[in-house]
């Protein structure tokens, strides 16, 4: 797994025009490629009237999904350039509609490409992007008697705590670095006298 991605922040639009064409480019977060299907089918029925509705999206920490459509633009001279802005950028997780109503004059192929990406890489600019690292989920199992002070240590020491949960002993899920397995392992036996669990679980990517 990759260490660490970037993905835009939130969803949103940015416009831009170019020789009297709109190019509206909407961006959004998308988990899977069903996800980022359902965004263009949104955008394109948002923007029937639209002269192009191209797209791009890249899924996959590794970017192991990447596809582009140029929606009727000459081959090329759209999704292509959207798609390589967006792994330009390290961006995955994410998928771009540029929405392009003519204004009159054409731009020729290089003009195209030039808007298609700059319509991603200035909406990138305008929405933000965020980072996401990859840490691995633990679980912390201990005594009802311990276990407020040890949640209390966990937060104040910038541990993410993911969820707590009580029964006949207290159940702490938190999501670390992988460098800092040890070290927790270690300050978890000393502050519960041996008394702790600490079960290693899989592999998940919150915000760095």
């Amino acid at each position: 797994m990759q260490d660490e991605y970037r993905t835009v922040a939130r969803a949103g639009v940015h416009e831009t025009e170019v020789n009297r064409s709109r190019f509206l480019c909407a961006l959004a977060p998308a988990a899977t490629e069903q996800e980022a299907q359902a965004f263009i089918a949104t955008v394109r029925k948002e923007h029937a009237d639209a002269t192009h509705n191209c797209w791009a999206y890249v899924i996959g920490a590794d970017a192991s999904v990447q596809k582009a459509s140029d929606d009727g633009e000459p081959g090329g001279t759209a999704g292509v350039p959207m798609l390589q802005m967006l792994l330009r950028r390290d961006m995955r997780y994410v998928v771009a509609v540029v929405t392009r109503y003519y204004g009159g004059v054409k731009l020729g192929a290089g003009g195209l490409i030039r808007a298609y990406g700059g319509a991603v890489g200035e909406a990138l600019d305008a929405l933000g992007t965020r980072t996401r690292r990859r840490f691995r989920l633990a679980t912390i199992t201990v005594d009802h008697q311990r276990a407020g002070k040890l949640e209390n240590d966990l937060r104040t020491t910038g541990r993410e705590v993911r969820d707590v949960r009580y029964a006949e002993a207290v159940t702490i899920e938190i999501a670390l670095p992988d460098a800092d397995v040890d070290a927790v392992r270690v300050w978890l036996a000393d502050a519960t006298a041996g008394t702790a669990r600490f079960d290693l679980g899989g592999e998940a990517y919150g915000d760095a």
